[in-house]
């Protein structure tokens, strides 16, 4: 593929989640994104960097069998590939991220400029830049990215409020979780009900959409001032690694489409549990299949 038949691309961490049972599966919150956005028929570039490693090797493997392109993942002769250790307490899933790993030092150049400046859609989270080398590059390719929509993901201790206060000013879409919102409501002095949270970060910084997911309670969008709502479905979970990167992949396959928000949320709402009945955050799918399953799932009223 040209640079330019990209239509969205994500920034940030690729790395491998050693799970307690001592399997490992390959992850990382921008890379499920991509991988569901070509699944849904979005074209979608990775940047990332890896190490020369053996680990490297077999992601950039993964990569090419799901069809993601491998072309702008940058290897790195110095450090490794990123290890996550995950920790499963029933639906709970949380990390031991490692640091420094070869996604910390993403270096900016003109293949990666003309990429995302060409590109209509910039997907990024708060985790890729937790580091100056990669931070410094994503600043400058948010300079240049025509339409932006943040993943805030925060793991903690990764973040920083002077880092998320520009990341959030220069996003167009905020897409983040119900603790990251009561999180970012205490940061910012707000008050109120939900909604007043939403609204008011909304209006802090001007953002056109925010999603707000809420477990196996679903999801509420705010876009035009307007809420939307979809109370969220019952399923059997296998586990929920990737069902947030599937939602906000299937609202994006949506929003570009021009569909309404209560057909893009429910649509969302529906990828996210039908991930949440697969083990792993990427397995195999069709988009007739995604619907098929979504049909019949009950919606949790």
């Amino acid at each position: 593929m040209n640079n330019n038949d990209y239509t969205a691309v994500c920034f940030g961490e690729v790395l491998w989640d050693f799970l307690p049972d001592g399997s490992k599966q390959p992850g990382g919150a921008p890379m499920n994104a991509a991988y569901h956005l070509n699944q849904l028929g979005i074209p979608t570039a990775m940047i990332s960097r890896i190490g020369n490693d053996e680990l490297g090797k077999e992601l950039f493997d993964y990569f090419t069998s799901k069809k993601v392109s491998g072309d702008f993942i940058q290897k790195d002769n110095e450090h490794e590939t990123s290890r996550v250790l995950a920790k499963v307490d029933g639906n709970h899933v949380t990390y031991d991220i490692v640091k420094p790993v070869a996604w910390d030092f993403i270096e900016y150049n003109m293949s990666l400029e003309k990429l995302v400046s060409g590109a209509a859609y910039f997907i990024f989270g708060s985790l890729g830049a937790r580091a100056e080398a990669s931070r410094r590059t994503l600043f400058e390719l948010l300079e240049i990215a025509p339409f932006k929509i943040l993943d805030i993901n925060l793991r903690a201790p990764h973040y920083e409020r002077k880092t998320l206060d520009y990341l959030l000013q220069h996003a167009d879409i905020l897409k983040l979780n119900n603790d990251e919102l009561q999180l970012l409501g205490d940061w910012y002095g707000l008050k109120g009900s939900e909604k007043e949270f939403i609204a008011a970060l909304q209006d802090k910084f001007h953002l056109n959409t925010i999603l707000t997911t809420r477990g196996d309670k679903g999801a509420i969008v705010l876009e035009d001032g307007k809420f939307y709502e979809h109370p969220g479905y019952i399923v059997k979970v296998a586990d929920t690694i990737g069902s947030g990167d599937s939602f906000l992949a299937a609202f994006l396959s949506k929003y570009i489409e021009c569909a309404s928000p209560d057909n893009a949320v429910s649509f969302a709402a529906g990828m996210g549990a039908f991930i949440a009945t697969k083990p792993g955050a990427c397995p195999p799918y069709t988009v007739p299949e995604v619907l098929a399953a979504i049909g019949g799932f009950k919606t949790n009223n």
